[in-house]
């Protein structure tokens, strides 16, 4: 095995997971999506150090409201979380979902939808 790559011979799937298990239950399912989204574990290993590596940065509640946060929108990447946290959309309430609060203007071309009924 080639210098370079012998640091990366104790990783594990499993590390990765335990790791991020740690930290909390939605940072645990971005990094087993990382993991298997890819045609082998090893390579979503940067991205998982990546990831881990924001919990140095930013406090590890705000990590997992993060991760939280990607998983509601189905983007869990690496990169996601990042823009999340550096934006700080972790710190804002979850959204409502669109179709819940959404109103239809008063106006008299405007049916809806149970005039279709």
């Amino acid at each position: 095995m080639p210098k370079s790559h012998q640091a990366h011979r104790d990783w594990s799937p499993g590390r990765f997971l335990n790791w991020a298990a740690d930290i909390g239950p939605c940072t645990a399912q971005v990094v087993k999506r990382l993991l298997e989204d890819r045609p082998h574990p090893e390579h979503g290993y940067r991205a998982c150090l990546g990831l881990l590596n924001l919990a140095r940065r930013y406090d590890r509640q705000r990590l997992e409201k993060a991760c939280e946060r990607a998983l509601a929108i189905r983007s869990a990447s690496y990169q996601s979380v990042a823009s999340i946290l550096k934006q700080g959309l972790d710190r804002l309430p979850p959204e409502e979902e669109a179709g819940s609060q959404e109103t239809l203007p008063l106006h008299g071309n405007v049916r809806g939808a149970g005039y279709y009924h």
